[in-house]
């Protein structure tokens, strides 16, 4: 094993709250539908695309609404498009923070951003000002329950990247560009994944103090609530008193 990680905890937390707040829905609709518009409608041919679909399965959503969002990504419903747009900024005590949106109005996005992090001791950056310090990479979640060494092997041969445990799990990191292959390998292997995403993770993370831990969880917590926010990234490392108690 190459490590230990925390990451999966934070994503965790995140994933309760996306829950809980009844925005998942709303969130995995439009990532599918963007991901129908800037690619293939076919999940099949369309790694970005399988990836929301899996997602959306995994939540429960049914397949009903998932094709309705296909087929406004596709083209074949006159809805409003969403755009794109990577925010990046820094929190208190530097931690480096990216938020990734999808909207159908940038002035109102920019200004709701801009005004979380102003609010809550932070400052949104130029594009570039933090996302040096992230690299993209797929990471596949399975439970401790599998044999650790049958599991290193099958991912190591699937053309995975490395294996990490983390306290969720064991951890199969890979390539972006091989996520969606290595995934079909370790599924026909007969090994399941409990998540699977491609995400941003930081080569360099910032260690909080209780107190700087729990405003910057403020701050993370005011960027996820927005409505045109799909993802927050950040470098921060909390203690684990504070994630429990939140």
């Amino acid at each position: 094993m190459a490590g230990h990680s925390k990451w999966a905890n934070i994503q965790h937390r995140k994933n309760a709250q996306d829950a809980k707040r009844g925005k998942l829905f709303t969130r995995l609709i439009r990532e599918i539908t963007s991901a129908a518009r800037h690619g293939d409608p076919n999940p099949d041919t369309n790694p970005r695309l399988r990836l929301a679909v899996d997602k959306a399965l995994t939540a429960n959503m049914t397949r009903e609404t998932i094709e309705r969002a296909v087929k406004r990504g596709s083209g074949d419903s006159q809805d409003q498009s969403f755009d794109e747009i990577r925010y990046e900024g820094y929190g208190p005590a530097g931690v480096a923070i990216i938020v990734d949106c999808l909207t159908d109005n940038r002035t109102r996005t920019v200004g709701e951003v801009r005004h979380a992090f102003s609010k809550h001791g932070g400052n949104l950056g130029a594009d570039g000002s933090v996302s040096y310090l992230f690299n993209e990479c797929g990471v596949l979640l399975f439970d401790t329950s599998i044999s650790e060494d049958k599991l290193m092997e099958a991912a190591l041969n699937a053309g995975a990247e490395d294996v990490v445990s983390s306290e969720q799990g064991f951890e199969v990191l890979t390539d972006p560009a091989a996520f969606h292959a290595v995934n079909t390998v370790m599924e026909k292997a007969g090994l399941k994944a409990v998540s699977a995403e491609i995400t941003m993770r930081a080569s360099v993370s910032v260690l909080l103090d209780a107190g700087r831990a729990q405003t910057v969880l403020e701050l993370l917590e005011a960027l996820e609530n927005l409505d045109d926010v799909q993802t927050v990234y950040s470098n921060a490392e909390f203690p684990d008193e504070v994630l429990q108690a939140s």
